[in-house]
């Protein structure tokens, strides 16, 4: 089922909240077709969107971009690899794939009653068509998209999508407004602060971002992000240089005000993680 109906975030670029997980899926719609932004959960949840966006714009899908590498917004992929259209993606997706993705699709195969809402029995891991490892302008359907991969933050395939002609931008979970950012997967803590303040150099105030999940935002609501992660990140960094353990580890309020304490948890191993260089 999906959540609401198609939103114009900008002139011919359409935003739609997907249920299960409010999951952004995005539409650019040009004069020789539409091009979506993420593919969901699974096979069915992909052939929705087809469906929904046949029926809405009367358009062929004529190209697919993947924000970054989870399940939630990539796999749907195989039914537009199927249908012959490309996929646009990080060139690190395929090695995220086979360390994360892959093996929980595996674990919740074996065991389905450990996930029963995700419907996996039916994905097939389906990779980018095209691979990038450095901006790149592509013109699907007749709208120019600006493709840039980002450094390690939320994955280490993240990937900033801009709509020039629109003023319109879909950066995946890289920001996230229904909830706080999550952490787990592939995540890089200490790097995502700069890659929300690198992005904040390029982004105008008068622009729309599209977050992987709830409502379109602005440049300010970004920059708050930037600051809370940069916060988090100096706690992790000085504790990990004073021998804390992870039980050891002192939040603050303002910390634990915004992240739960799981989360929390979660970015703290996998700083240390990378600190340790594990």
């Amino acid at each position: 089922m999906s959540g609401g109906g198609w939103r114009e975030v900008g002139p011919g670029v359409f935003q739609r909240r997907y249920d299960p997980l409010d999951v952004s899926v995005g539409a650019v719609i040009g004069p020789h077709g539409a091009t979506i932004i993420d593919t969901r959960n699974n096979p069915a949840e992909a052939r929705e969107i087809m469906h929904d966006v046949a029926r809405r714009f009367g358009q062929p899908v004529v190209a697919v971009v993947n924000t970054h590498a989870h399940y939630d917004h990539t796999f749907g992929n195989q039914v537009f690899a199927r249908a012959g259209v490309p996929i646009y993606g990080h060139y690190l997706i395929p090695r995220h794939f086979e360390q994360f993705e892959g093996p929980r699709l595996d674990l919740v195969r074996e065991r389905p009653d450990l996930e029963p809402e995700m419907s996996w029995s039916q994905v097939e891991l389906t990779p980018p068509t095209a691979l990038l490892d450095s901006a790149q302008v592509v013109r699907p359907g007749g709208r120019e998209l600006e493709l840039l991969p980002l450094g390690p933050g939320h994955t280490d395939t993240d990937l900033a999508i801009r709509i020039p002609d629109a003023g319109v931008w879909f950066l995946g979970d890289v920001i996230e407004e229904s909830g706080p950012p999550m952490f787990g997967s592939g995540s890089y803590p200490l790097g995502w602060p700069l890659v929300l303040e690198s992005l904040a150099e390029r982004i105008q105030d008068t622009e729309v971002l599209v977050p992987g999940h709830g409502a379109p935002v602005d440049r300010a609501f970004l920059v708050d992000q930037a600051g809370r992660f940069s916060a988090l990140a100096a706690v992790l960094s000085q504790a990990h240089a004073a021998g804390a353990t992870l039980q050891e580890i002192e939040f603050g309020q303002a910390l634990r005000g915004y992240w739960p304490e799981e989360f929390l948890k979660e970015a703290a191993a996998d700083a240390y993680r990378q600190l340790s260089g594990s």
